[in-house]
């Protein structure tokens, strides 16, 4: 099974139908999941997203990186779920009471799973976020969430939020092409999936791209473990 997770955030002049369409028709045979954003969402309205992604016969993340009270995200993810998102991506630094519990509560009842932000890839996220790392790759493991999003690009981070959660959580790990990390590295460092977006839709030919690059990954993986 693949182990790429397709990002789809389509370009400003993108002609959205034919843009995501195209690119779900073309990938969905080799992506685990699509993962879709405010880029999409704030262009086609999440009442679309369902009929958008209708060919596709691969679970739906809504990232949204939600941060606020918890009564305003069940808001959103009542709206998500009525699109067919099948998991939602949430920032762990809102905290527990008041935010995060609610939101996981009211998931639960609508079938969505909870991915929570640990870290990010921007240099600003050693700022802030990763201070409190280890606080919450414990949170996500108290409120028993789906997984954690960790940057590729960063294999310490990686390797530290395995290293806290052992075989608790999935690892979702973005930066694989346009960013710079390589295809298989995240997973060679404790990932479980790697979010890759332009490298594979900005290309010419977006089937050959994915192709290849879960080619890299396999290569990859099988060296690291060898």
């Amino acid at each position: 099974m693949s182990k790429v997770v397709i990002a789809l955030d389509p370009p400003p002049r993108a002609e959205i139908e034919k843009w995501v369409r195209e690119r779900v028709d073309y990938l969905d045979e080799l992506a685990s999941s699509f993962k879709v954003g405010l880029p999409l969402i704030l262009r086609t309205g999440v009442h679309r997203l369902r009929d958008l992604l209708s060919v596709s016969s691969k679970p739906l993340i809504a990232d949204l990186k939600l941060a606020d009270i918890g009564d305003i995200m069940t808001y959103v993810v009542e709206a998500l779920a009525d699109a067919g998102a099948s998991a939602v991506i949430s920032h762990a630094f809102v905290g527990r009471r008041g935010a995060l519990d609610v939101l996981i509560r009211k998931s639960e009842e609508l079938g969505i799973k909870s991915i929570l932000v640990v870290s990010m890839s921007h240099p600003g996220s050693t700022e802030f976020i990763d201070k409190h790392l280890s606080e919450f790759v414990n949170l996500a493991l108290e409120l028993r969430v789906w997984g954690v999003v960790a940057p590729a690009t960063r294999r310490e981070i990686i390797r530290r939020v395995r290293e806290l959660a052992g075989n608790e959580l999935r690892i979702f790990s973005p930066g694989v092409g346009a960013q710079g990390a390589e295809p298989g590295s995240a997973i060679c460092c404790g990932a479980d999936y790697e979010i890759v977006g332009r490298a594979v839709t900005n290309s010419p030919n977006p089937r050959e791209a994915l192709e290849r690059i879960i080619y890299e990954q396999e290569r990859r993986v099988r060296e690291c473990r060898s």
